[in-house]
């Protein structure tokens, strides 16, 4: 067994906010070497008030539920259950999603 290290929890909630705001200065860094790739606001706004990233980068692309089903190898009512918050998707399933939106995986999650 590894060595173990106790914090406190106050100490532990200042690494996991270090940490996520680290996530974020390289998302920034990402989009600021290739503009491209940046989600437009209105994208991001429509994440953060609760739809589907699945569903968001689908419209991206301009694909339907059936186009990008047959692209990622996946199921239809797979998609359309994500999309729905009926269901969360393995990490296979999201994995061939990711690839054929051209996204990371974390970003569909």
């Amino acid at each position: 067994m590894g060595e173990m290290v106790t914090i406190t929890r106050e100490e532990y909630l200042k690494l996991l906010e270090a940490a996520e705001d680290l996530a974020d200065i390289e998302a920034y860094d990402r989009a600021r070497r290739d503009p491209g790739a940046a989600i437009p606001a209105d994208s991001v706004r429509r994440m953060v008030d609760g739809e589907s990233p699945l569903r968001v980068f689908r419209d991206l692309r301009g694909l339907t539920q059936v186009q990008l089903a047959e692209r990622a190898s996946v199921n239809r009512v797979q998609i359309a259950d994500i999309e729905a918050g009926r269901k969360t998707g393995s990490v296979q399933t999201l994995r061939k999603l990711a690839k054929a939106l051209g996204v990371a995986i974390d970003d569909l999650v």
